[in-house]
């Protein structure tokens, strides 16, 4: 058992110094990590039903997993499809004072990626356990190079970040545990002027308590951030949307942001779970994202799973928060924000903003099955779509306007070991 827990995590530290992102969805924070949680609605806090799904969204609920007292590996895939259409007009004069004005539209060249993540859940003793998973929790961008959008430059973006998170988690009573994640975070950000690596450490705690059929889970998680170098020229442009001379390179500190979530499930047979989990994610206060205007997020997810037979199970689910990106109408396109001591031009920082990071999705419908092939081996599908979402604001007197729009779509594929 010793052997095989050192082997698997082994394997999940290589899948983090490997694994690409892309797109999410409450905000840039994935719905939920593995084919079991995404096909719920991203449920998991009160009872995950894989060992990947616990360390992600409750790091007490490895005590009681449908594969406790046992041991269990759970390996997925996602392939995430995300469709960004961006629009923007702008207007002014040129350097010789003409007037011109110029709009465009164009859709933005985000190819599908895959996305990894593994999770080991064992037990130490009867009443300790250990878990470790690696996952992509958040991501986002764009890429509109050689675009017809009438911007300066080739508007440029990218955010990955995946968690390394080692779990214990002790049992208090036979119907009460409590966890702890050690978080450790790889970020990746490019804004179009080279890619910058960092890393962070964060702590997730939680709680577990069964009462009969009914399961009540809660969560807490902090991020620290992470400080990128040289990604940004944020202050360095004239009035005209030229680079002054001599313009240097700023640097950027982001903070994925603290979550509270909780829980409640019921299972009223043998065929029968039904979860309900909100999560609220504190935008505003981590730094990148409140210099952007982001605004906290109530998150509301719901997912029932039906045991057609012992080995077959079928699942849906529904998510739903409202998008965090502010829309500033009538913003002064001739003013400045400031960004992290830097005053950055409104009509970049409102581009940057809006058709930089859309991270707009709202609406969220979920589907999955899953077959249990032999007492050691399980496979499980799962598919998400989230609505298509449009974001869009136009400065006093409608000099500039900027629009983005947002469509995913999702199918994860996941085996499990019992071991």
């Amino acid at each position: 058992m010793k052997k095989q827990v050192l082997y698997l995590s082994t394997l999940l530290i290589a899948t983090l110094a490997l694994a690409p992102l892309a797109l999410a969805t409450n905000g840039s924070n994935l719905i939920g990590v593995g084919p079991m949680s995404r096909s719920m609605g991203g449920v998991g806090v009160a009872a995950p039903q894989d060992a990947i799904g616990a360390i992600f969204a409750n790091p007490a609920a490895i005590c009681f997993g449908p594969f406790c007292p046992g041991a269990q590996a759970d390996f997925s895939g996602t392939y995430f499809n995300p469709t960004v259409d961006g629009k923007a007009k702008v207007s002014g004069q040129d350097p010789g004072g003409n007037p011109f004005s110029a709009s465009g539209s164009d859709t933005s060249d985000t190819k599908p990626s895959a996305i990894p993540a593994i999770g080991v859940s064992s037990p130490l003793s009867p009443k300790w356990r250990f878990g470790v998973g690696a996952y992509g929790v958040s991501g986002m961008g764009v890429s509109y190079k050689e675009s017809d959008l009438p911007l300066p430059g080739n508007l440029y973006t990218k955010l990955e970040v995946m968690n390394f998170a080692p779990n214990v988690a002790y049992m208090v009573t036979p119907d009460f545990s409590v966890g702890a994640n050690l978080l450790v975070s790889y970020q990746n950000l490019d804004l179009g002027y080279g890619a910058d690596h960092g890393y962070g450490m964060g702590l997730q705690l939680g709680g577990l308590y069964k009462l009969g059929i009914i399961n009540l889970g809660a969560a807490y998680t902090y991020n620290q951030g992470v400080t990128h170098e040289k990604v940004a020229y944020f202050d360095d442009y004239d009035q005209t949307g030229q680079l002054v001379p001599n313009a240097t390179l700023d640097d950027l500190e982001l903070q994925s942001p603290q979550v509270v979530a909780l829980g409640a499930s019921v299972e009223p047979g043998a065929s029968w779970l039904v979860e309900f989990d909100t999560k609220w994610i504190n935008w505003s206060g981590a730094e990148g994202y409140k210099d952007f205007d982001w605004e906290d997020q109530w998150v509301f997810g719901f997912g029932a799973q039906y045991k057609i037979t012992p080995a077959f199970s079928l699942r849906a689910g529904y998510n739903y928060a409202k998008s965090p990106v502010k829309e500033h109408y009538g913003f002064n396109p001739g003013g400045t924000t400031n960004v992290q001591g830097y005053d950055v031009g409104n009509v970049n920082y409102e581009s940057l903003r809006i058709l930089g990071f859309p991270a707009v999705v709202e609406h969220h419908l979920t589907l999955g099955l899953g077959y249990k092939f032999t007492e050691a081996m399980a496979i499980n599908l799962s598919y998400m779509h989230a609505m298509d979402n449009t974001i869009k604001e136009s400065s006093a007197g409608d000099a500039f306007s900027f629009e983005s729009s947002l469509e995913e779509d999702t199918i994860t594929l996941g085996f499990s070991w019992f071991f």
